[in-house]
């Protein structure tokens, strides 16, 4: 969804668009149809890890889903951009164990003088048609509906004036207790500053993908193959009747954002590689990106995405791949916490359930 696309919810006073998903399925299918084993390098991690990162080994896998599942996000089909299940070949590198923190993110703003998209003014240029007295920075926030609404409509959305990484939920929230969840109101933009001023770059997707499947083939999820092992959860995730207000059980802990790494980590040792927020990865977004990679046959070296963007639901609109899922999937309607389906974000949108983490290349 393009900022522009956000903005006109505040121009014209609605709560929600529509985006054309349909009313969702529960999982079904196998896990493990159509991938082939996961070949880790050998390589060893060299010494004197960088602080908070962890060694990703690299290697060939299998990568997409194939896990059949409606209704997801904007998806009619959450596997549909996500195949062919195709093999890749990464290089090692490191990985933060967790996301981008309030706390991180503040260090950089203080030694940069940085300012987010969100606390930008959007100018009359951007918004020919729009009132000056809505020209205002803010960012979109998960705002609960009274009842019950149906979910091929994002009436859960609420542009907030003034809501932005430091003020998640609006001008009078803050951070000060929130050092160690995820920062967010984070565009593409945003997280590319960060990596630069931290000596670090984005995932690609493939990267992303080969370090949240922690060296397992074909799994479902993170954790395993059962959603709740042991009947606990694994991920920050939606429990309740999803949107609605009040409806949020918490079952897992947590009631929106998370603490990071407040559950147990994957093989490789990465913290919330599902739930809790999105994460931005370097690759342009496309749908048919996989079967571009397919088509051209054989083993995808370190692929670094499409030339350019397109999603046929916004077609004019530069959209950036996010995976991982957030606090709001669920069941119901997204669930892009299973391994391998990928997200997207119109790459100067934010909202209080987008955030990221950083990687550096082997030396």
């Amino acid at each position: 969804m393009a900022r522009a696309t956000f903005y006109a919810i505040i121009i014209s006073k609605s709560v929600g668009f529509v985006q054309g998903a349909d009313v969702p399925s529960q999982v079904v299918g196998l896990p493990v149809a159509g991938f082939e084993p996961t070949i880790p390098k050998a390589t060893p991690a060299p010494k004197n890890a960088p602080a908070g990162m962890v060694w990703i080994p690299g290697g060939e896998f299998s990568m997409g889903a194939n896990v059949a599942c409606k209704g997801m996000c904007n998806l009619s089909d959450a596997t549909q951009d996500a195949l062919p299940i195709h093999r890749v070949l990464i290089d090692s590198f490191w990985m933060d164990a967790t996301e981008v923190t309030n706390e991180q993110f503040e260090k950089f703003v203080k030694a940069t003088g940085y300012i987010t998209v969100a606390e930008q003014k959007p100018t009359q240029a951007e918004f020919p048609t729009a009132s000056p007295e809505d020209l205002v920075a803010g960012s979109i926030v998960f705002t609960p509906t009274t009842g019950p609404v149906a979910l091929n409509q994002l009436r859960w959305w609420s542009y907030v004036a003034g809501a932005c990484w430091n003020h998640p939920t609006g001008p009078d929230s803050r951070i000060d207790m929130l050092g160690k969840q995820p920062v967010v109101h984070i565009t593409y933009e945003d997280a590319l500053a960060f990596a630069k001023w931290a000596g670090k770059r984005l995932p690609t997707e493939a990267e992303w993908e080969f370090a949240s499947r922690g060296g397992v083939m074909g799994g479902i999820f993170a954790w395993g193959e059962e959603l709740k092992p042991g009947g606990k959860f694994q991920a920050n995730i939606y429990q309740g009747k999803f949107p609605i207000e009040n409806e949020d059980t918490g079952e897992d802990g947590f009631k929106g954002v998370a603490p990071v790494a407040q559950y147990p980590p994957n093989a490789y040792g990465l913290y919330d590689v599902a739930g809790n927020v999105w994460e931005w990865c370097s690759d342009w977004y496309r749908p048919d990106s996989y079967a571009q990679s397919s088509e051209k046959g054989g083993v995808a070296s370190n692929p670094q995405g499409p030339s350019s963007s397109f999603d046929p639901d916004e077609p004019n609109t530069q959209k950036r791949v996010q995976r991982g899922g957030s606090f709001l999937c669920t069941d119901q309607y997204c669930t892009r916490y299973i391994l391998g389906t990928r997200g997207k974000g119109e790459i100067r949108s934010s909202s209080n359930h987008i955030g990221f983490r950083c990687v550096i290349s082997a030396p």
